[in-house]
């Protein structure tokens, strides 16, 4: 074959340490007696799925377009069963002459997305997937919404076409019992409104998979959607991501325009 292809660990902001996991501790202890044994195995599997996480990469050696995939472990693929299985390796599935770039980090927020996003190489597309830490996590909005014009501003520097796809409702996963449930949807539904809006000033594209509980097929269809932890996407969870990608940003369109078959 003429090209490289290499998975790497998902790197670790914070001196690689798992800054999403005393939040999801607090919860299971908030949760009460009768969550805390459950919501501790969860905490469990998502801690071993965050350290078995492996990027996606790939460099054909005459690509025909080159995109950068930056934000948190969903952009790394943590869930999935193989790192060919993550978006990224859905992309490279369907678009062989890409080259795909990772800089995504286990428990970034977007203040690390915007960080990911130094530096001056060119890409045809940057892809950011993010928002969930800053949600489970409590980030205030007014530093929220700054670190979100910043990765923006980065992003639109480096390439012709910017795509964000926030987390969805992180409310409606089964990690989180109720009264957290609430917060977690409350603070999801806030953090889709500021992207949705800063996509539209920057001229970016906002991928939408925010749903309310009655309409979330990863409620409808939790076990098949949701890996082990309950908290990330299974393999079937991120073709559904995939497809919202084709469907509401034309991603395999825009690959196609510039070559990428």
């Amino acid at each position: 074959m003429d090209f490289q292809h290499f998975s790497a660990p998902g790197r670790f902001p914070g001196h690689g340490r798992l800054r999403l996991v005393p939040a999801l501790a607090l919860c299971a202890a908030a949760a009460g007696v009768g969550m805390a044994l459950p919501l501790a195995l969860r905490l469990r599997q998502a801690t071993r799925l965050c350290r078995q996480s492996r990027h996606f990469e790939i460099a054909p050696a005459r690509p025909a377009a080159r995109l950068l995939l930056v934000g948190d472990s969903t952009a790394v693929g943590t869930g999935a069963s193989t790192p060919e299985a993550s978006v990224a390796g859905l992309i490279a599935r369907h678009h062989p002459g890409v080259h795909i770039a990772n800089r995504a980090q286990v428990g970034a927020r977007f203040a690390d997305i915007a960080r990911q996003l130094d530096g001056a190489e060119r890409f045809d597309i940057i892809l950011i997937l993010g928002g969930g830490n800053d949600v489970i996590r409590l980030t205030d909005a007014a530093s929220l919404q700054a670190s979100i014009g910043r990765a923006l501003r980065k992003a639109c520097a480096r390439a012709g076409s910017v795509v964000l796809m926030p987390a969805g409702n992180v409310g409606n996963t089964p990690f989180f019992p109720q009264p957290w449930a609430w917060l977690m949807t409350r603070r999801s539904r806030q953090l889709h409104a500021m992207v949705r809006a800063a996509a539209a000033s920057a001229g970016a594209q906002y991928v939408n998979g925010y749903r309310e509980r009655a309409d979330d097929p990863f409620v409808r269809q939790a076990q098949l959607l949701n890996a082990r932890d309950g908290l990330h996407p299974s393999d079937a969870g991120y073709r559904l991501w995939f497809e919202a990608l084709q469907l509401q940003a034309g991603l395999s369109r825009q690959l196609q325009a510039l070559g990428a078959a």
